[in-house]
């Protein structure tokens, strides 16, 4: 871009060059990259106007010879006007930012409609300058400053702005503003210094300088006077005593009539022409009086209303078992610890080996403190205590019977739901041990073997009535129809889905060597190929790495569905992930992919999931791609059967918990004659609880008591007091309840409906209502 000055002149070959050529060729300029400009004017019109790209880059003109008419009219910001002479009419016309500073005097009409910007006349200036100016309120003020005197109708129809008269060396010694100056003035204002006439009493009012006023006046008369070259003025021009301020009269100074107040309006023009009460005044008898300020009682705008439990944590909500993650921490607040853990065995059979270990805990991942990227409350030190809890006292049986098929984390806790709720539950299963996976499958290195075996043990007491290693026939299966009152699918998928590749008998399915691994018969060469990059595949990285694998690959289609705990225990193992990875067959040198390259393997492993073993099934039941079709309270196409877990379809240990509590429940409305009804629950908005009484630098917690303080407590009170605390009116007050329940009261008589209630509880609980009409 260019910084050197760009010459223009306005005269060719002895000719005066037309308007229109010079601006074209000020503009072409401009294009062409110059900034600095140099005009040789002639008498064109319009010299310095509309330069848009000013506005991001500054463009400066100097203008010598003599101009037209218009000079700098539509001038935009960053554009710099110096006018070494004076100039023609219309000087500023509609300015939209220039800075004009005509070094000498100027003509008629001078910032006629002027919006913005700034124009500096070292001189005098002729008549109807500053007249129609505008402000818009979101951009800087238009201002005039002139170091003499102006002409007639000066300021006619002003709407905005700021003019300066300073009255030095005027053409009128004894009148500065000319004559009939402010007619029609509805907005801005004049600094004048000097002698002058009668202006506009009925538009314009003079007006004391304050002290801000003068302030703003002599900081930029400084600057002004050394733009044009006359700063050895400034003390001259800087008597407070010599200057005046006039501004535009409001509509009520001009009509000369006084705002009246409402109640006045009301007394003394609405009920004096329509009779008490106004235009309805006959239809009721409402008290339609003046309303304060700051109301309270049926006039209020808003009414807090405490919605105590009336919506479901994000915890609890992400939870697949449902479990009221914030009512145990309130439990542990409470001092009730032991509650607190116990309270798990309502939900699940496994509190400590799910809660505690195996589960990538969604409640943490749903957890309100992550809005403001605060450390989730740590649910597994309040898990891993669940390994004490003792077997929960049991109701006496009901008659009702119900085979579970399955011994799995589903099966046990469908079994265990049911006889909770007073049924007797029997499980079938073709293991050696009860469990399923969390005992046959899951790495010891995921969790400690006594943990699982003591929630076994406490699941035993619970459900005395277990048949291991039974496999079952398609007989078996409505024999057990025929004698209970309903049978629950709990089979898990249990059958390793293999691709049928060449080679394919040269693979391991996952299952089978996570189940050797905890029998202690499992063998790996020192290269591993992992097909499928699941969770489940990073189990068998973690086992091969313990092994004594030096290198292990997990290879997959798409991205690695792995994450969390599963995933960091491979990396640490020294596992490493690729994709997107195509296998065409399996050789002995190791895996051959579609493009060709072996991934060299001792040992390869398939980990693409496994399929239910749905063989014994009659027709009836209705399947969809090997897994069974249920409806959302797990019930199958045949009535009496219901289907829970990996058996519908692949998911958490959590989910096939949470599936056989819904399953439960679902039997026990049937067998007590109730009509089934899923849990409906809205989950509360996130926005609603205030997080900054929590400690945002923690990066562990020490301990479950910790834990339970920074908990907000979602949608439930945590009896804090705060609201009761907080309220200017003293309104809220605490109601204590039947046992230990209390209540939060309003008391609309004092109650202003301000919100300090709501935006002060941690909890979310307050509510603020828009108040119905009244009438």
């Amino acid at each position: 871009m260019a910084t050197e000055k760009i010459c223009i002149s306005g005269l060719e070959e002895g000719a005066r060059v037309e308007s229109r050529i010079l601006e074209e060729r000020i503009q072409k300029a401009v294009a062409d990259g110059a900034r600095r400009l140099e005009i040789d004017a002639m008498g064109q019109h319009g010299i310095g106007g509309r330069l848009w790209i000013s506005k991001e880059e500054p463009i400066e003109i100097d203008v010598i010879g003599t101009s037209g008419q218009r000079l700098g009219s539509k001038g935009f910001p960053g554009t710099v006007i110096n006018v070494y002479g004076s100039v023609s009419d219309d000087v500023g016309w509609l300015n939209a930012g220039a800075e004009i500073i005509v070094h000498g005097n100027g003509s008629n009409g001078a910032c006629n409609a002027m919006a913005q910007g700034k124009v500096i006349i070292g001189g005098d200036l002729g008549a109807r300058a500053m007249t129609m100016t505008k402000t818009n309120p979101r951009f800087e003020p238009p201002e005039l400053w002139v170091l003499g005197s102006v002409g007639d109708y000066f300021a006619e129809f002003m709407a905005g702005g700021t003019a300066v008269v300073c009255g030095y060396d005027p053409q009128d010694t004894e009148n500065v503003l000319g004559f009939r100056p402010c007619v029609g003035m509805v907005g801005g204002r004049i600094f004048v210094r000097g002698p002058h006439g009668e202006f506009s009493t009925a538009d314009s009012i003079l007006a004391p300088i304050s002290d801000a006023d003068w302030e703003w006046l002599t900081e930029n008369l400084k600057e002004n006077l050394a733009k044009i070259g006359k700063s050895e003025l400034f003390d001259l021009l800087t008597d407070r005593k010599e200057w005046q301020l006039i501004r535009a009269k409001t509509p009520f100074e001009k009509t000369g009539k006084v705002r009246l107040s409402m109640s006045k309006f009301r007394s003394d023009v609405w009920d004096n022409e329509l009779g008490q009460g106004g235009l309805i005044g006959d239809l009721t008898d409402l008290d339609r009086s003046p309303i304060p300020l700051i109301t309270n009682g049926e006039l209020r705008r808003f009414v807090p209303v405490w919605e105590n439990r009336k919506y479901q944590a994000p915890c609890q909500s992400s939870c697949p078992t449902g479990m009221p993650v914030q009512k145990r921490w309130q439990l542990v607040r409470d001092g009730l610890v032991d509650e607190a853990v116990d309270l798990a065995l309502a939900y699940t059979p496994f509190p400590a080996t799910v809660c505690g270990y195996l589960c990538p805990n969604l409640c943490m991942d749903g957890c309100t403190r992550g809005v403001k990227e605060m450390l989730s409350v740590d649910i597994t030190k309040l898990g891993r205590e669940g390994v004490k809890s003792p077997a929960p006292k049991l109701p006496p049986l009901s008659g009702k019977k119900v085979a579970v098929i399955g011994g799995g984390a589903a099966g046990i806790s469908v079994a265990w739901q049911i006889r909770r709720k007073g049924h007797e539950a029997v499980i079938y299963d073709m293991s050696e041990k009860l469990g399923g996976k969390i005992s046959s499958a899951i790495p010891a290195s995921r969790i400690p073997k006594e943990v699982v075996d003591a929630e076994l043990e406490r699941v035993a007491k619970v459900i005395p009535h277990v048949h291991m290693q039974k496999k079952l026939t398609a007989a078996d299966f409505a024999e057990l129809k025929q004698n209970n009152d309903a049978v629950v699918l709990a089979i898990g998928a249990q059958k390793p889905r293999i691709i049928p590749i060449p080679g394919h008998e040269r693979l391991k399915p996952a299952l089978t060597f996570l189940k050797d691994v905890m029998k202690g018969k499992a063998e790996v060469g020192e290269r591993v190929v992992i097909i499928g990059a699941g969770n489940v595949g990073c189990d068998v990285a973690t086992e091969c790495g313990r092994l004594g694998a030096k290198d292990i690959l997990l290879i997959d289609i798409q991205k690695p569905a792995a994450f969390g705990k599963e995933r960091d225990e491979a990396e640490k193992a020294g596992a490493k992930f690729r994709y997107p990875c195509f296998t065409q067959e399996i050789t002995a040198e190791g895996v051959l992919l579609k493009s060709g390259e072996v991934l060299p393997a001792d040992t390869v492993i398939m980990s693409i999931g496994d399929t239910p073993d749905i063989d014994f099934l009659p027709d009836t039941i209705a399947l969809d791609r090997g897994h069974i079709v249920v409806n959302e309270d797990y019930q199958t196409t045949d009535p009496g059967v219901y289907a829970i877990g990996d058996a519908v379809r692949p998911g958490l240990l959590t989910h096939a918990i949470g599936h056989g509590r819904h399953a439960a429940e679902t039997l026990d409305e049937i067998f007590t004659g109730k009509r089934p009804a899923a849990e409906a629950k809205e989950v509360i908005d996130y926005n609603r609880m205030t997080l900054e009484y929590f400690d945002p630098r923690l990066t562990e917690f020490s301990d479950m008591k910790q834990c339970a303080e920074e908990c907000s407590s979602c949608g439930s009170c945590r009896d804090c007091g705060l609201c009761e605390t907080v309220c200017p009116q003293t309104a809220i007050s605490r109601k204590t309840l039947e046992g230990k329940d209390f209540e939060m009261a309003v008391n609309s008589d004092k109650c202003i409906g301000c919100g300090f209630c709501a935006n002060v509880c941690p909890c979310g609980i307050w509510n603020l209502v828009e108040n119905s009409p009244l009438g």
